[in-house]
């Protein structure tokens, strides 16, 4: 693994599996929970994403960023989907009990969102920040208000990725030449067009890590008799955030309700009200042929189903900040590392963080009971 000078790696042997863990050099293993940040990434990448982001944080916090199992440094073993991501939110409380890490603040990006979600609602945590988060009704195949289009959850999960793409993961392609390559997935779906990094070299490197063993990415598919010809199967990364297997919404009756900071994007081609990774918008814009029209196959309103269960939260007494970036992609905290670090100290309640320039006051909603 390539690590930025101040980052250490180190596994941890759980129950069922050995976890890779970032650390910064010199933070306090003795540092209580309420200045502990737990990061959480993504599919397709690591915990190497969160590198610069925990070099960021102030050094009285302790940073710790978790491989879930199937990527970075962390262990391959087969996930059972009808679980949802449970067996990913169980692995980070396996880990977090060989750390004697009781309870922190979590940080989860795209589908590590969704993990620390599920989290929430099987352990106390002090406050959730979900950063481009999947819909809490999962990825895919559900109207706004979360009930299901089909039964098998036709057009969702493992089926929908493009083969091309999984090999060149197999292959460690690290080129640019292919649109499927992880490279051009990084600048098309990653990040908003225009954004350049001098670390791309390591995201890519982090993508590449991705297992794509037997019931890991992307997951199996069945056959269904509703378009477009497939549904979702019952293992593999993709078939954990299929809405029959996955649904958070549960989190509008947690209590106590911690603090929620969402941030995400407007430019982002993945979680979006028109994401070009759902494939029922891709049926509607023409790519995939056949598609049943708007009454049957309506593309998800990933972002509008998010806000809809987030005012739910602060109807029922929680507090939740919305920072929504202008001319940002799917990575925020890579696009925005100044406004990310400035709007998760707010959430975490740090006092005495370094005058960070404020977000645009526009794009903060405040929402609570209040």
């Amino acid at each position: 693994m390539t690590l930025f000078d101040g980052i250490t790696a180190r596994r941890v042997e759980t129950p069922d599996l050995t976890v890779n863990v970032l650390e910064r050099a010199g933070d306090d293993p003795a540092t209580p929970p309420e200045r502990t940040v737990v990061f959480v990434h993504g599919n397709v990448s690591s915990s190497l994403f969160w590198q610069q982001t925990m070099l960021d944080l102030p050094t009285d916090l302790r940073a710790v960023a978790i491989d879930l199992r199937g990527y970075g440094s962390t262990e391959h073993a087969p996930i059972d989907a009808t679980r949802g991501v449970r067996d990913f939110s169980d692995d980070v409380r396996a880990t977090l009990e060989e750390l004697e890490i009781p309870t922190a603040h979590f940080v989860g990006w795209s589908m590590g969102a969704g993990v620390i979600m599920q989290y929430a609602l099987d352990h106390p945590v002090l406050s959730l920040t979900l950063e481009a988060p999947i819909s809490p009704y999962g990825f895919g195949g559900t109207r706004r208000d979360g009930s299901r289009l089909t039964d098998d959850d036709a057009g969702c999960g493992g089926g929908t990725v493009n083969p091309d793409f999984v090999q060149r993961l197999i292959d460690h392609d690290t080129g640019d030449e292919a649109p499927t390559s992880p490279r051009s997935v990084f600048r098309s779906g990653y990040v908003a067009p225009g954004f350049a990094t001098e670390h791309e070299d390591v995201w890519v490197e982090s993508m590449l890590t991705t297992s794509t063993a037997t019931g890991n990415y992307p997951g199996d598919s069945v056959s269904s008799e509703s378009w477009p010809g497939f549904a979702a199967g019952g293992i593999g990364v993709l078939n954990t955030m299929t809405p029959g297997h996955f649904d958070v919404s549960g989190i509008v009756d947690l209590d106590p309700k911690p603090p929620v900071l969402w941030i995400h994007g407007r430019l982002d081609p993945i979680v979006s009200d028109s994401s070009f990774y759902d494939y029922n918008n891709l049926g509607k814009l023409g790519i995939v042929p056949g598609w049943p029209g708007d009454e049957i196959a309506p593309p998800q309103p990933m972002v509008s189903q998010t806000r809809d269960v987030l005012a739910r939260y602060a109807d029922g007494g929680g507090e939740v900040t919305e920072l929504d970036l202008e001319d940002v992609g799917h990575t925020p905290h890579l696009e925005r590392p100044a406004e990310f670090r400035h709007a998760l100290l707010e959430v975490i309640g740090y006092v005495g963080h370094p005058s960070d320039p404020a977000p645009p006051t526009e794009a903060i909603i405040l929402r609570s009971s209040d």
